[in-house]
């Protein structure tokens, strides 16, 4: 069954950004008739009982979902998978080991590089970028033989990293061009380069766990804040490219990536701005219950008070005529100071 789904990072109370789009990921699941989900990214740090009251958290504000919550930590199996399946599709090498640090990165990727060209001088293939941009990766452990691979480990453990020419069938060194399309942005164009799929301290990493585990569960609508739209076309193509290994359909994937809450500055609201849980909002002040945060969450997004369900019907109108908020939310403490 088609689903939407909010995937929380163990880290630390929620604040009032993320569950601003914990709600309107599970609107936009209800509106469109898909089953809500709930996924624990515990890949990275994690701060003991944070999970428990995330969950205690959304439930507070009167979310709810429709299978237990599963965690990134215990899918290891799914994600190996999907690495031996890129490997399977386009050769051994299709995932190499990378042995660079950010630092050799940056350094390697100072400036912009061209890409080949052909006889005639013009750019590589269509759907290759003509420029290397900074901070893509250069491919320097791409071509390593197994001695020199060998002699590496002796220094510092590999991360792995895909091949995006090879897999995307361009010449060596190419990069290839993927696009998303979202509700609120359109058409989001973006580079890929040879992503890392599992980091040097062994952990899987971002980008291939959220794309195997968006498949996995029949994901196909994508609600997140649009810090993450920049990922959106390279996640897209790495879902391409595994599903096409295995030999199964691309499902159609709606993102829909919200403004962020900001603080007075500007910037992303984050738990330094202050009394921004509803933890510490009630120790600031009592009357500000998480039924009354959840009510300002609801009407800074321009829906009525009340259950979330009862939101649902004007959020529907909203996907429809897109006249869903398109400019962030800025957190005023004047307004949360007091009763």
């Amino acid at each position: 069954m088609p689903a939407g789904r909010y995937a929380p990072s163990p880290t630390g109370a929620l604040h009032l950004g993320n569950l601003r789009t914990a709600i309107v990921a599970w609107l936009a699941a209800r509106a469109t008739d898909r089953t809500f989900l709930l996924r624990v990214e515990d890949l990275d740090r994690v701060r003991a009982g944070a999970e428990a009251a995330q969950l205690a958290e959304l439930a507070a504000v009167g979310l709810d979902w429709d299978a237990e919550p599963v965690r990134q930590s215990e899918r290891t199996g799914l994600y190996d998978d999907a690495v031996a399946a890129l490997r399977a599709a386009h050769g051994a090498d299709a995932v190499y080991e990378c042995f660079c640090s950010r630092k050799d990165i940056a350094e390697a990727t100072s400036a912009p590089h061209p890409a080949p060209a052909d006889d005639e001088g013009a750019p590589g293939p269509a759907g290759a970028a003509p420029l290397r941009p900074p901070g893509f990766y250069p491919g320097t452990c791409r071509g390593l033989t197994e001695a020199q691979r060998a002699e590496r480990r002796r220094v510092r453990p590999a991360a792995l990293r895909i091949d995006a020419a090879r897999v995307a069938g361009l010449p060596e060194g190419e990069i290839p061009r993927a696009e998303a399309v979202d509700l609120l942005h359109g058409e989001v164009t973006g580079l890929v380069d040879d992503l890392v799929l599992r980091r040097n301290d062994g952990a899987y990493a971002y980008n291939l766990a959220v794309v195997v585990d968006d498949l996995a569960q029949g994901v196909d609508q994508v609600v997140r804040g649009d810090d993450l739209l920049d990922s959106a076309p390279r996640q897209r193509w790495l879902a391409a490219a595994l599903c096409a290994a295995r030999g199964e359909a691309l499902p159609q994937t709606s993102y829909l990536h919200v403004p962020l809450v900001l603080n007075a500055e500007g910037r992303r609201l984050a738990k330094r701005d202050g009394a921004v849980t509803l933890e510490d909002l009630a120790a600031a002040d009592p009357s500000w219950t998480p039924e009354r945060v959840r009510d300002r969450l609801l009407s800074s997004l321009g829906l009525p008070p009340g259950p979330p369900a009862d939101a649902v019907p004007a959020f529907a109108r909203m996907l429809e005529d897109g006249s869903l908020p398109r400019e962030p939310w800025v957190f005023d403490p004047a307004e949360f100071a007091g009763a």
